[in-house]
Formats: C-alpha cells, sequence, structure tokens
C-alpha cells in the first residue's frame, strides 16, 4: 500500500482499477454457474449491442478497406508488386486492423452504453431495488452483457473484415479493372491457419474485457449525473487500454505456439 501510494494519482487509479476490475472478474465466474441465468436477456442484449453497432462497423469496414488499398497501390507499383495488394490487405486486415479498430469501435460505442446504463441505475437505485425485491441483480445486469458482448464482438469482427474487403476490392478497381473472382481469389489464397483462428479467438477476450469493464464501471458509478459521464468514459478509456494489452499478449504468444 505504501508504494501505490507514493505513486501519482493516474498511477494509482489505475492499478485501484486493475484490482477492482479483478475482484469483479473473480464475481462474475462465479455467478455464471449459478441459476439461474437469463439466456432470453442474453439474447436481448446480445441483439441489441450487434444491431444499433451494425451500421457504425459497416462504414467502419469499408473505409479501412478502401483507403488501405488506395494507400498501399501506388508503393506496391513502384515495385513491381501490385498483383500481391490483395493478398497483403486481406492479411493485414484479418490478422490485426480488423479485430483491433472493430473492438476500438465497439469499446466506444457499446463499453460506453453499458456504463452510462449501468451506471443510471446504480444513482438511481434501481440495482438496489432488484436486490431487495430478491432478484439477482448481477445475473439479470452483469452476467448477461458479457456474455453477449463476448459472443458478439467475434461476429461484429467477422463481419467488418468482410466488408473490408469489399472496400478493397472498390479501392482496387478505382483506376483499375479486376474481376471479383480474381481479387477475392488472390485474397483468400494467402490465408493459412496462423493468419485466421489466432486472431478470432483473441476477439472473444477483447468482447469480454469490453463488456466486464462497462459493467464494472457502472455499476461502481458515484452519485450523480456527473458519475454516469465519469463511469461511460472511464468504461471507454479503460477498455482501449486492455484491448491493446490483450493484442499484444496474444500476438506473443501466437509467435511462441505456431
Amino acid at each position: 500500500m505504501k508504494i501505490v501510494g507514493s505513486l501519482p494519482g493516474s498511477f494509482q487509479d489505475f492499478f485501484i482499477n486493475v484490482a477492482g476490475i479483478g475482484r469483479f472478474t473473480s464475481r462474475f465466474f462465479k455467478q455464471l454457474f449459478k441459476p439461474p441465468l437469463e439466456w432470453r436477456e442474453v439474447l436481448v442484449q446480445a441483439y441489441q449491442l450487434g444491431y444499433n453497432s451494425l451500421f457504425l462497423v459497416s462504414i467502419t469496414g469499408f473505409i479501412i478497406g478502401m483507403v488501405m488499398t488506395l494507400q498501399t497501390k501506388p508503393t506496391m507499383e513502384q515495385f513491381g508488386a501490385e498483383s500481391w495488394l490483395p493478398a497483403m490487405v486481406s492479411i493485414s486486415i484479418i490478422r490485426e486492423i480488423g479485430p483491433v479498430l472493430t473492438a476500438l469501435i465497439c469499446a466506444g460505442k457499446v463499453g460506453s452504453g453499458i456504463g452510462a446504463e449501468l451506471g443510471s441505475m446504480k444513482v438511481s437505485e434501481q440495482i438496489d431495488a432488484m436486490t431487495v425485491s430478491g432478484a439477482n441483480a448481477f445475473n439479470y445486469l452483469v452476467v448477461t452483457r458479457v456474455i453477449a458482448t463476448t459472443v458478439t464482438i467475434p461476429i461484429l469482427v467477422v463481419y467488418a473484415d468482410v466488408i473490408a474487403l469489399v472496400g478493397s476490392y472498390v479501392g482496387v478497381n478505382i483506376e483499375g479493372d479486376v474481376s471479383p473472382t480474381l481479387f477475392y481469389k488472390q485474397s483468400l489464397d494467402i490465408l493459412v491457419y496462423s493468419d485466421i483462428i489466432p486472431p478470432t479467438i483473441k476477439t472473444f477476450f477483447f468482447g469480454f474485457a469490453i463488456g466486464i469493464i462497462g459493467c464494472y464501471k457502472g455499476t461502481t458509478a458515484d452519485k450523480g449525473t456527473t458519475g454516469v459521464g465519469r463511469a461511460a468514459n472511464s468504461a471507454v478509456v479503460i477498455s482501449s487500454l486492455f484491448i491493446f494489452v490483450i493484442d499484444l499478449v496474444a500476438v506473443q504468444l501466437t509467435q511462441l505456439l505456431i
């Protein structure tokens, strides 16, 4: 405690948040296997989170694919490697850019939404009312949302990857004429196991981090409207930081195991 107390305030807050998230995660896994699990609420949350993020993910994925292609094409032409453009773009998007950027978008959209929603319920004492009435508020509000984000984020990442490849195809054909069959053959033939499975697995951890941090900040929000705002803001910031940390660990593990 003396070591933490001697650190600047921002570092103290960081370590306090990490410890709190650790305890909150432990409680989540304890409650996960205790009935009743509200499967209907899980489906509702998964649908709402996915549907509300679909438009933003679509636009972002399309622009990412097109911009990457347009920015990379001149350099590839200088080296006479323009034919490798679809393969390079597909590997970059599926391995790294698609999962990370989609997770960051969801951290801003989904994480802040969960933090604000549960923060409002905490401030208005709705969570306390559920507990007093005998309902398992943690299972209904937290477990369902974390499961929903853990399942939904990977689906959104796969969807964003597909849309990004469509954007890349459009970018290639702005100043060229490449058939869809040739483009997607060049894009997909280069992919191997290590390009698809590890990036997909880490998206489940991205989704879990977004859900657990959003719920933690929401259920621990301070009183008042400013507390709700701070909960939503810190949920985005901490989720984004955790996404980068998880990505770093995942890349290192992938290089060691494959």
